[in-house]
């Protein structure tokens, strides 16, 4: 277990050190333009990359049984916040997902998923027996996954609406729900959502350009085609570090969203290669430690944390590498931005403290049972 987490907390800190290098890349031409300095928005990545690794360590030494007693405090907390959002903040790209207090400004949308994924592990915990029951225990869970979502998605932000929402549900099917109900559920969710999404004016034409893309031959959209270009011009070992053209204003959100198309046209395939592989060691590593875990609460939260920093990341690469419908998604640890790479870090955190503290439990499980067979053998010797 220990192994587990040490690997987990390379991976992340080399994603971390990898993001830092890419944005000072991807942002200097925007930077120098915009703010007349070079490494404005890389000096602004770094002091919240440290920030994220102070949070990070933070949250490695704060008992993760400690998150049950704040799990209800949390998740109304955050809904109070995303309510806050949607009549406080104000409209940006025609969306209105920051909220500003005091001199901090930040998404409660990255919140809401952590909590959610804290207070679904500890509803499934303290409810394990009902949970299979759609009027005492799963309509109850659901009910908080619909509720944040569609505050989520009344920002509007589709792609982080509908992305909870799967995350909730699958932590629902592991932690025991009935597979019956979550079917009857996702159907008309997965209809809700759709529809919501051809709604609003801004996913709809990013879905219908993706199909008519795939089916019509027609062009991709301006992001993905620049992204598609940066990803042929890197080869297999790309361009070099801090030679990209598409970081010259051709890709817009090169330093944030699209900061992978950066990353495969600078270090090419076997930079791409070691980022995904990256992420699929962390998953491996969350996976393990949830089935290593021996409560349920840590179970269903290391593999909730688990989930979440993967799905996210996989939607992102997906994004960029053209596979589906542009989302304003950012890659975990390594995109310029403060919100997510925080709240990240804080989960980071905590899959490390379950491991550590499952670890020390098997360790003296394992001395206790060792005692136990001394015991038992002298027993035997003095009976002879």
């Amino acid at each position: 277990m220990k192994k587990l987490a040490i690997i987990i907390f390379v991976s992340s800190f080399a994603l971390m050190m990898l993001g830092l290098v890419m944005v000072m890349s991807a942002s200097s031409t925007y930077s120098a333009l915009k703010f007349d300095n070079t490494f404005y928005l890389f000096d602004e990545h770094i002091k919240k990359v440290a920030i994220g690794l102070i949070f990070l360590f933070a949250a490695a030494i704060v008992p993760y049984n400690y998150y049950k007693r704040i799990a209800k405090p949390a998740i109304f907390l955050t809904t109070f916040l995303l309510l806050l959002t949607l009549i406080l903040s104000v409209s940006l790209k025609g969306a209105s997902r920051w909220l500003s207090v005091g001199f901090v400004s930040f998404q409660p949308s990255d919140l809401a998923r952590l909590a959610l994924i804290i207070y679904l592990a500890y509803f499934i915990e303290k409810k394990e027996d009902l949970i299979k029951s759609f009027k005492y225990g799963y309509s109850i869970a659901i009910s908080w996954i619909a509720g944040m979502s569609l505050l989520i998605l009344a920002q509007p932000n589709v792609s982080s609406a509908a992305l909870i929402s799967l995350i909730g549900m699958i932590v629902l099917y592991v932690g025991g729900a009935n597979g019956k109900h979550i079917a009857e559920t996702v159907v008309p969710g997965v209809l809700f959502v759709g529809g919501m999404a051809m709604v609003l004016s801004h996913s709809r034409d990013r879905i219908l350009g993706y199909v008519n893309a795939i089916f019509n031959g027609t062009p991709l959209n301006d992001q993905v085609k620049q992204a598609l270009r940066g990803f042929g011009s890197g080869g297999i070992f790309g361009v070099g570090i801090g030679h990209s053209q598409q970081s010259n204003l051709f890709l817009p959100e090169a330093y944030g969203d699209f900061i992978f198309a950066i990353i495969g046209e600078e270090a090419g395939f076997v930079g791409a290669f070691l980022v995904i592989a990256c992420f699929f060691t962390i998953f491996f590593c969350g996976i393990m430690i949830a089935k290593k875990t021996k409560d349920k609460f840590g179970q269903l939260l290391a593999f909730g944390i688990t989930l979440n920093i993967t799905i996210f990341a996989f939607a992102n690469m997906l994004v960029a590498t053209g596979m589906i419908p542009t989302t304003g998604l950012p890659l975990p640890f390594i995109s310029y931005g403060g919100t997510s790479l925080i709240f990240i870090s804080i989960s980071t955190g905590m899959l490390i403290n379950i491991a550590f503290t499952n670890a020390m439990k098997i360790n003296k499980e394992q001395v206790a049972n060792n005692a136990l067979s001394v015991n038992k053998e002298l027993v035997n010797e003095f009976s002879k």
